[in-house]
Order: structure tokens, then C-alpha cells, then sequence
């Protein structure tokens, strides 16, 4: 019996794009979890991209003439077509689900629904509007790596939940990538983020690291708190745990403006 085709890089690569993005990019047409865990691996390198998608709308706009509110909030749903907007439904089913009185059970329920309740919609509009105000500042300061960097972070973010917390219960997504990622490949990537973050915020080169790792801290401690909640991980969580890593990184960054 022959052993199973291990997926190369090129390969894990194709299927980042293709999960995370929407780029018309296929990825392999069968996933394992060796495959799925060199995908999760290669977000931030889809992170990457379209943090460079996010600088380059908003720098385009203000040349256009457009306010930076409106070149802000622009960048920001470009961003959510860039990735179908899956992130955003996950940080909604994750809010819906922490929002619910029942067990993990019922909760895991009121994520799989197909409606987005109130809390969902707040989580949503609290989301949009933090980024939104912060790129604002970034973007009229022209602090296009910082605009790019906290796209970036998201998906760093991704690769450290996918370490030592199980799937949760009926998950598909969750149980393919949950539990994936090694502790070297989540530190080289936040060692990376940070390294770039000392240029985030000119004149200040301690200030983007502060706020990159109060990025991925924030996240991480969304990840621990769902796989308490929700008995494990799945991929609603993870999207919330993208959106809010872009969202407190933002603004930290903005914070240091001057």
C-alpha cells in the first residue's frame, strides 16, 4: 500500500490563497491534515498580500482625492470582499455564540445557524467602525506599513491558535487545521511581525512591536476563551480572532501618530 502524496509548498501555498482569500486560485482537490497544517502554516504570506491590497486601495484614493474617513472605509470593505467577508461572519457567529446562555452545545448550534443575531451584528459594527477610525489616522498620516502590518497580524494570529487547542465538536474547518501548528512556526511568524513593526510608526520604533503584540495577545486570549466556551476551536473562531487582531493592532498603531 503506498503512503499518501505529501503536499508541497507550492501546493500549501495555492491552498492558503484559496481558503483564505478570493483570489481564483486552486488549491488541491483533497485536504488532509498534513496539507491543511502547511496552508494554516503560510497565512500570514495571504495576510501579506492583502495587507499590500489594503495600502495600496487607501493610497490610491487619497490620490484620487477621496477623504481619509472614506478612503478608510473603503479599505475596509475591500478587505472583506478580498476574503468574501468570512471573516467577519465568523466573528459574528462567535459573538452570537458567546452571547448565548446554553452549553457548548447549544452554542456550537447558534454559530451553525444560518441568521446573525444582535450580538453578531454589534461585534460586526464594532469591527469595521475600529478599523475604519484607525486606518483613518493611518492613512492620513501616511503610515502605509501600518496599514499593511495589521492586515498581516490577523492571519499571524491564525497560525498561533492552530497550537495545542483541540476542534471543537462538529466542526469541519476546526477539526482539519485545529491543533496543526507547531510553537517554532508561531514564533517565527510573530518574530517576524514584530521585527517589521519597529518601522510601523516612524520615530517611534517601540511603539508598533507594543501594538503587535498587544495584537496577537488580545487574539490568542479570544482563542483560549471560545475553546473554554465553545469546548474547542473551530473556524468561526479563528475568523474573530483575525478581525480582532486587525482591529487592536490598528489602533495601536494609530494611537502613536502624531
Amino acid at each position: 500500500m503506498t503512503a499518501p502524496r505529501r503536499m508541497s509548498w507550492p501546493e500549501g501555498v495555492r491552498l492558503a490563497f484559496s481558503w483564505l482569500s478570493v483570489l481564483p486560485v486552486r488549491g488541491p482537490e483533497e485536504v488532509d491534515r498534513p496539507g491543511a497544517a502547511r496552508a494554516i502554516t503560510l497565512a500570514p504570506l495571504v495576510g501579506a498580500a492583502l495587507g499590500v491590497l489594503a495600502a495600496g486601495v487607501a493610497w490610491t484614493l487619497t490620490e484620487l482625492g477621496a477623504s481619509t474617513p472614506l478612503a478608510a472605509l473603503l479599505t475596509v470593505g475591500a478587505l472583506a470582499m478580498g476574503t468574501r467577508g468570512m471573516h467577519l461572519d465568523g466573528l459574528a457567529d462567535t459573538a452570537d455564540g458567546l452571547g448565548s446562555y446554553g452549553p457548548p452545545e447549544r452554542a456550537r448550534a447558534i454559530m451553525k445557524g444560518g441568521d446573525v443575531g444582535p450580538f453578531g451584528v454589534a461585534a460586526i459594527v464594532f469591527a469595521v467602525g475600529a478599523q475604519a477610525f484607525a486606518f483613518a489616522t493611518l492613512i492620513g498620516e501616511q503610515c502605509w506599513l501600518a496599514v499593511g502590518l495589521a492586515v498581516a497580524l490577523g492571519r499571524v494570529a491564525v497560525v498561533l491558535a492552530c497550537h495545542g487547542i483541540p476542534a471543537a465538536a462538529g466542526t469541519g474547518f476546526g477539526a482539519l487545521v485545529a491543533g496543526t501548528q507547531s510553537r517554532l512556526a508561531g514564533a517565527a511568524w510573530a518574530l517576524a511581525a514584530l521585527t517589521a513593526a519597529v518601522f510601523a510608526v516612524p520615530g517611534l520604533p517601540w511603539q508598533g512591536p507594543m501594538s503587535a503584540l498587544a495584537a496577537l495577545t488580545a487574539a490568542l486570549l479570544l482563542v483560549r476563551h471560545c475553546a473554554r466556551r465553545f469546548e474547542g476551536l473551530s473556524g468561526d473562531v479563528l475568523g474573530a480572532a483575525t478581525e480582532v487582531a486587525v482591529a487592536v493592532a490598528a489602533i495601536g498603531f494609530s494611537l502613536a501618530t502624531p
